[in-house]
């Protein structure tokens, strides 16, 4: 006997709640196409676990995360998106309708989807990092690099998007402290190169982070060196984590194309991916600016290139 309870037949069934998925869900209501949205296990995404946001357009003042993506939330409802709580937990596109189970219990068979599922950010796992997340801790320079002006921070990570993110503290920070668990770095040569030369980076080699210090907000990081077992407490006001992100792409797997670290590919200038009618927008298909602009810019190319291909149906 079958544990699926329910099947729905849906014309647009969009997956995830952050920018991305709530700005697909506002262009496909106002397009009449009758949009079904699953918030997944985090609705509004990322943000949600943010502060303050001072760099999206139409906030003057700032606003919170979480306030912010209420408002997403409140948008789409008022253009008539059905907006509903629950996980996709496994897909099958190999025919249509594409069919995405909710909760393992509930079957939705979709003429079209859109998938807006996000990334998750790699943590240390460390009880302070948690503790602090969003009091001092980030994962997200470009995002939160600001609130740092003319304070020491630390960055730990030794690719590429380490290396951009503590060049961009450093031309806000006094000091940006990094921190590199090997002898060496991962990333490019000339990422190197360029932190390297860097005055106000300073690099701690076969380091890694003992423990996040402060009780409401970051005051210091304790640095850890692995060969020596050496500990150094840095004060600091700001710690980011800049170890990668993991894209929310795992359902999809054995359907869409993906490259090595799973993100979903898609046709440049569209958010069409390899299967007619199956459409990737925001973090779970962009690993190179992963802002809140640009995720909603891609939920309203999703949007129309939903809603071109249902007309054509």
């Amino acid at each position: 006997m079958s544990d699926i309870t329910t099947i729905e037949h849906v014309h647009c069934l969009i997956i995830g709640s952050g920018p991305a998925g709530y700005t697909a869900a506002i262009y496909a209501s106002r397009a009449n196409v009758k949009p079904v949205l699953y918030q997944g296990i985090q609705p509004g995404g990322q943000l949600t676990i943010t502060t303050e946001v001072e760099n999206y357009p139409g906030y003057p003042e700032g606003v919170q995360g979480p306030e912010m993506m209420i408002d997403f939330e409140k948008q789409a409802k008022r253009m008539g998106t059905d907006i509903r709580f629950g996980l996709a937990t496994k897909v099958d596109f190999s025919a249509k309708p594409y069919k995405v189970w909710i909760d393992e219990e509930k079957e939705i068979h979709a003429d079209s989807v859109i998938i807006a599922t996000g990334a998750s950010a790699k943590w240390l796992g460390l009880e302070s990092e948690q503790r602090l997340n969003g009091y001092g801790v980030s994962a997200c320079a470009v995002c939160d690099g600001f609130f740092f002006r003319g304070k020491e921070v630390a960055i730990v990570g030794a690719g590429d998007t380490a290396a951009e993110e503590a060049l961009y503290l450093s031309k806000l920070c006094t000091t940006v402290h990094m921190i590199v668990r090997r002898d060496e770095m991962r990333a490019s040569k000339v990422m190197q190169d360029r932190v390297k030369n860097t005055e106000n980076i300073k690099i701690y080699w076969n380091s890694e982070t003992d423990e996040i210090l402060g009780e409401k907000s970051v005051e210091a990081v304790r640095i850890k060196n692995t060969k020596t077992g050496e500990k150094t407490e840095v004060p600091i006001k700001g710690f980011f984590v800049a170890i990668g992100h993991q894209p929310n792409s795992d359902i999809f797997k054995g359907f869409l194309h993906m490259d090595e670290a799973g993100y979903i590919q898609t046709i440049p200038g569209s958010s069409k991916t390899n299967i007619e009618g199956v459409f990737a927008c925001g973090d779970v298909q962009d690993k190179i600016y992963r802002q809140a602009v640009t995720a909603a810019g891609s939920g309203c190319m999703a949007a129309l290139d939903a809603e071109r291909f249902l007309g054509g149906l």
